[in-house]
């Protein structure tokens, strides 16, 4: 499309592109394969699609309709009261009777207050209406226990980079785009547009617009911010890296530099909270065991809020870990106890710690001669633990950092 036609009724290039059956939907292979199945049979739940935006929500409802030759009825949670709803169960039974389905789709359902999802109960639960619900927010926290009960949760995934990059060419060959098109510059916004369909396609329409799919266009309408984001550069992983042994060397400012210039960088909040656990565990470990406990619940924490304020979350716990005290104690064990169990042969679990219960374990002596240890003072009592051939190994060596000195001097009480 050389340009667009002002004569005729303007309709985004996101709206334009919605799949029509579930063999043009790209992604969620696994839901599909469901719906096929559901879709073809006479069983129809009501259900509730939670997930990112753009990853097919509104798109699969209206698939699902079609499909079954429905009534389709569309509102917004946010805008809707009990009085609409009303008018639609009224029609809903109408259509009933005339052996039509009726499926309700409600866009942010999270935003229904309990006494709108309480009086949708019995409607859903007799099958006068079809619920589908969408939903960004996690609908255990947003969503009545009550309703849960009646529907189905499924949840959408992002969409990955391939697979936008996949609708964007479905979108440039069905348009029948007569411009220049630069595959770098699909690349970028397959990526930029983190797993959501719709804002692919809304910056596609917009390079498009400016006379080409082209990586100069997109610095036209990005600037200075499409000089940040490299997502697949060396940048992107020269920073990460920077970020990461900023926290193990204890310098909560260069930490939060690059935490800064990764958010400025619109880098994957869940891709920085990951990197902060795994450093958590790895690198202050049994030195302080409280920094893991943190990290994962700043994980889940960022998943929750989103941004803009996840970033808070984000600096709150590198802060925490780049101080903590440091220990990668537990992370060399398990490697050097991995290293045995791959190339050490004939390993076996000693008698007296085999399992006793099975049949004709008496007959081995598994079991036989095992101490509890909680028959003991301290509960402890000395015995062989390794295999045989690895007895006396050490594979934690604790260190004196943090509350890992606790640990030490208990082990050394112990043996």
């Amino acid at each position: 499309m050389d340009s667009i036609n002002k004569e005729k009724i303007y309709v985004p290039l996101a709206e334009r592109m919605r799949p029509q059956k579930l063999s043009d939907f790209v992604g969620q292979e696994e839901l599909l394969n469901f719906l096929e199945k559901i879709i073809g049979g006479n069983y129809l739940p009501s259900m509730i699609f939670f997930g990112a935006p753009g990853t097919g929500k509104t798109s699969l409802a209206k698939i699902i309709s079609n499909t079954t030759e429905s009534n389709f009825v569309k509102i917004n949670a946010a805008l809707s009261g009990v009085a609409e709803l009303r008018k639609i169960i009224q029609k809903a039974e109408i259509e009933r009777e005339m052996n039509r389905k009726t499926i309700l789709f409600i866009d942010e359902i999270h935003r229904f207050n309990k006494s709108q999802q309480d009086f949708l109960l019995p409607y859903v639960e007799d099958g006068r209406i079809i619920l589908i619900g969408a939903t960004t927010e996690n609908p255990f926290f947003e969503v009545n226990g009550a309703l849960l009960s009646r529907v189905k949760i499924i949840r959408l995934e992002k969409l990955s980079a391939d697979n936008l990059k996949k609708i964007l060419q479905r979108a440039i060959n069905l348009e029948e785009i007569n411009l220049p098109i630069e595959e770098r510059a699909v690349d970028i916004i397959s990526d930029f547009a983190d797993g959501d369909a719709r804002i692919a396609l809304n910056l596609l329409e917009q390079i498009i617009l400016e006379g080409g799919i082209t990586v100069e266009n997109l610095r036209k309408i990005w600037g200075e911010r499409l000089r940040k984001y490299d997502k697949s550069g060396d940048n992107h992983y020269d920073t990460i890296s920077a970020f990461i042994k900023s926290m193990r060397g204890s310098d909560p400012d260069a930490a939060i530099f690059y935490l800064a210039k990764m958010i400025d960088g619109c880098e994957d909040i869940k891709f920085i909270a990951r990197r902060i656990l795994i450093c958590a565990a790895e690198d202050v470990g049994n030195a302080d065991p409280q920094a893991l406990i943190l990290a994962n619940s700043a994980a889940q924490a960022v998943q929750f809020v989103g941004m803009p304020e996840a970033r808070i979350i984000l600096s709150q716990v590198a802060i925490y870990v780049s101080c903590a005290p440091k220990s990668n104690s537990a992370y060399v064990a398990l490697e050097n106890a991995m290293s045995d169990v791959k190339n050490l042969k004939n390993i076996e679990v000693p008698l007296h710690l085999r399992d006793s219960h099975y049949k004709g374990a008496k007959f081995f002596g598994s079991g036989k001669n095992y101490k509890y240890p909680h028959d003991y003072e301290g509960n402890f009592v000395k015995q062989n633990y390794l295999p045989k051939n690895l007895s006396g190994k050490k594979y934690y060596n604790p260190t004196e950092n943090g509350y890992e000195k606790n640990l030490k001097d208990y082990l050394q009480k112990c043996w």
